[in-house]
């Protein structure tokens, strides 16, 4: 898959985006840690953030038809999801999991806090990306996990 983002661009500030009711939804899923679920379980945590690498891109940020992620006004845009279904345990057998509704995401790029340039990365194939995380603002629990 093609890099992140073309050489030279500038992101300001994060894209957030609000959900409308739709017939369909779009729904997420992902692998959390016992801790983390507890703790969105009970309220005390209300994100999850993700890192976005060259192999997981279209999953987290719209592409186009070329591969390259697609920008507007404020910075990278998100895909959008109505849910994240979160699982925990071990990959077999029944898994605790729950869905949650998604309030809204942002996407960061990561800099360098004492020269403020964009951090690069080098995936395993030896290409170049910049560094970046998807932070999803959770709501409602819309699923609880069965006992």
């Amino acid at each position: 898959m093609s890099v992140l983002l073309a050489e030279g661009h500038r992101f300001e500030s994060c894209t957030r985006y609000k959900l409308k009711t739709n017939i369909m939804s779009k729904n997420l899923t992902l692998s959390i840690k016992q801790q983390y679920f507890d703790e969105i379980l009970s309220g005390a945590k209300k994100n999850e953030v993700r890192e976005i690498r060259p192999k997981n891109v279209a999953k987290y940020c719209k592409v186009d038809k070329e591969g390259f992620v697609v920008e507007n006004d404020n910075g990278i845009v998100p895909v959008v999801y109505d849910t994240i279904t979160l699982l925990t345990g071990a990959y077999k057998g029944t898994r605790p999991k729950m869905v949650v509704k998604v309030e809204g995401a942002k996407i960061d790029l990561l800099t360098d806090e004492e020269t403020g340039e964009f951090i690069t990365l080098n995936d395993e194939d030896g290409q170049e990306y910049f560094a970046a995380v998807i932070e999803y603002q959770l709501g409602e629990i819309l699923t609880q996990p069965k006992e």
